[in-house]
């Protein structure tokens, strides 16, 4: 499929039509090829430059933001490249923000245009996670958002990623990770 041809609404049908929830959050080995298969070029692609066209609509934003936040943890799984577009994804998402795309979209689309927040190792984007969130009303989404900042206000980052980053664990974290539930 050429780069070219892949649409937004193709993006975007595919994540919530095509996918289920088990798929999103916690992806078969064939899910994440078929993501590679379908999507991988377009990611290279909008990870480099995403295209004007796309910004345009609610739904162009929030595909752009799924390729570039949920689709490299498929696509890259287990690997340091699965999180290397997560600061532009927040910044397409803070973006849609700006522009009120998030009051147009339904609210189980509105929560991926909100996760690039969630998966930010910074405090204060992690706060605004929780904002966001709770301004949301889902509470489901709201314990997710309240476990990803306790994390980041616990130890500055996501230990669970440390070995595929290359980050040395502390102690503290090597102890949190054997706890239940410690990672997504």
């Amino acid at each position: 499929m050429q780069v070219t041809q892949v649409q937004p609404d193709e993006v975007v049908r595919y994540w919530f039509e095509t996918l289920s929830p088990d798929d999103w959050y916690r992806a078969p080995p064939e899910v994440d090829a078929e993501i590679a298969r379908r999507f991988g070029q377009l990611y290279e692609s909008l990870r480099d430059a995403v295209p004007g066209d796309w910004l345009r609509t609610p739904q162009g934003r929030l595909a752009a933001i799924l390729v570039l936040d949920q689709f490299p943890r498929n696509i890259h799984r287990g690997t340091p490249q699965a999180f290397a577009t997560d600061d532009k994804a927040l910044a397409l998402s803070k973006d849609a923000i700006a522009a009120g795309a998030d009051m147009e979209l339904p609210e189980e689309q509105c929560a991926f245009l909100y996760m690039p927040f969630q998966h930010a190792e910074n405090l204060a984007e992690q706060r605004r996670s929780l904002e966001l969130f709770e301004a949301l009303g889902n509470p489901n989404n709201l314990d997710f958002a309240v476990r990803h900042y306790d994390i980041i206000a616990r130890f500055g980052r996501f230990p669970h990623r440390n070995d595929v980053l290359g980050r040395e664990s502390t102690p503290e974290e090597l102890a949190f990770l054997k706890e239940p539930g410690s990672s997504f």
